[in-house]
């Protein structure tokens, strides 16, 4: 069955897609129309700048259709040769697209010397150079502003360089109009320096577009690279900070393909920590993660903090974990300068005593190893109850038994009241519940010694009871 998350995570991928593959191919139809317009128009007037705006609409038409065919490759899903998808071809899409903004550059540069120094070339500043250079102007600007909407809504590298592509083309058409502008002026005016305007223009025209192409080809460098993106770690290590339960961060790696991001995180936890609640904090920090990035594919790595070396006790605990031992009460105390161990050790109640007294003594011998100061480790064996078991009401008298626990409630120092109290017979044991009022401020120490003296009283009383479960509650809070 599909989970109801994968099926909206499959359908946003398809909504995504779609869209990126649409205003990719509306992109290629415009740069066709425009191409074609400024070559008519550029040929007919002479003019250098709307040549050159020609040229470089041209590597627009070839870089649009790069990008259109880089969408459309990305989007596929990861499979057993590329584990982390194919967004990396947006990255390289959009390094082809800034090495063809150069090259034209370079051509227009040429041509611009050229006319400027070595050739003269008579430029017809008609209306249709205007008309055209106008169009242009108002078909890039509509098809920046979708391709760059597109891109921020996907995070795509690949339009966003279609886009700016197209933006940069709004700047350098304007400057040709002005070129343009300048020329008819100098004809109209006979002022002989300005007739130089247009290859000035085209000029303009290559600054504008290497200093624009300089800065896309260095951040898709830095994607080819996997150099992490700005701001991204410092971001994530803001919103890891927030998180309860974590220590601190070890590592946070972070890398960019196509429109996801990759985000590799080692925490360190307190240790002897469950791994549920472990668990849970992992999952909160990844959220947290997904809230910043939410199409993010998030790896994280959780280990706990290393026991302080005064701390025997977590020590114990941690040492016993690390080899898969399931403990409890572990109680640690000196005796002229030797430590003693306490421990309960919860193993597989099908399990022989010659087998469980085996994992005992292995428990004994690390703690040993690892911790020089202890001397001496008694386990006491214990069956993991896994299954539920059966109960009933105990077969007693139920009166009798509630009656006389409640007076040994009742004569221990420290409990103000009890209630709830019931007892049920498991096998041919007795299992005896009961909640205890005790003063509000009494240390938890001090509660824990008053319900163990509960219990031996219990016991004393029944020795057929088996477990003594008892609840300690504030007055007031019952």
């Amino acid at each position: 069955m599909v989970m109801p998350a994968l099926q909206q995570a499959t359908a946003l991928a398809d909504i995504s897609s779609r869209e990126k593959r649409s205003v990719a191919f509306s992109s290629v139809l415009a740069a066709t129309l425009l191409t074609t317009m400024k070559v008519l128009v550029g040929v007919w007037t002479g003019s250098l700048g709307i040549l050159s705006e020609a040229a470089h609409s041209g590597l627009d038409l070839v870089a649009a259709v790069v990008t259109y065919l880089s969408v459309r490759l990305a989007d596929k899903p990861a499979d057993s040769s590329h584990p982390f998808g194919h967004g990396k071809v947006e990255h390289l899409s959009a390094f082809i697209e800034s090495a063809l903004l150069l090259i034209t550059c370079l051509w227009i540069v040429w041509e611009a010397v050229r006319r400027l120094f070595f050739l003269e070339v008579h430029v017809d500043p008609s209306v249709w150079g205007f008309g055209v250079m106008l169009i242009s102007i108002t078909v890039d600007t509509f098809r920046s502003r979708a391709l760059f909407r597109v891109a921020r809504k996907y995070n795509s590298q690949a339009l966003e360089a279609d886009a700016l592509h197209f933006s940069t083309d709004v700047y350098s058409s304007s400057v040709v109009i002005l070129g343009l502008a300048l020329v008819y002026i100098a004809e109209q005016r006979k002022i002989s320096w300005l007739r130089d305007a247009d290859p000035v223009a085209a000029l303009a025209v290559a600054g504008i577009v290497v200093y624009l192409s300089v800065q896309l080809g260095r951040r898709t460098v830095d994607a080819l690279v996997d150099a992490a993106p700005a701001g991204a770690s410092a971001q994530i290590a803001k919103a890891i900070a927030s998180v309860p339960g974590v220590l601190h961060h070890e590592r946070i790696r972070v890398r960019q393909s196509g429109s996801r991001l990759f985000v590799d995180l080692r925490l360190t936890l307190e240790s002897n920590i469950p791994l549920e609640h472990a668990q849970s904090v992992v999952e909160l920090v990844e959220s947290k993660v997904h809230e910043l990035f939410p199409a993010a594919d998030v790896m994280i790595n959780a280990a706990p903090r290393k026991p302080p070396s005064e701390d025997v006790v977590e020590r114990v605990r941690s040492v016993a974990h690390r080899h898969n031992f399931l403990v409890h009460e572990v109680t640690a105390y000196d005796v002229n300068g030797r430590v003693h161990v306490n421990l309960d050790l919860e193993v597989d109640p099908k399990l022989s005593l010659d087998a469980a007294h085996d994992q005992a003594t292995r428990l004994e011998q690390e703690i040993k190893e690892n911790l020089s100061e202890v001397n001496e480790v008694n386990v006491h064996i214990e069956p993991l109850l896994k299954d539920v078991t059966a109960g009933n009401t105990v077969l007693l008298d139920r009166a009798e038994m509630e009656r006389k626990l409640v007076e040994i409630v009742r004569q221990t120092r420290g409990v103000l009241d009890c209630h709830s109290l019931e007892a049920h017979q498991v096998g041919g044991n007795v299992v005896v519940r009961v909640h205890c009022t005790m003063d509000p401020q009494l240390p938890v120490a001090s509660v824990h010694d008053v319900t163990e003296i509960l219990e031996f009283k219990f016991r004393q009383a029944f020795p057929q009871i088996l477990k003594v479960n008892i609840h300690a509650e504030p007055k007031g809070r019952e």
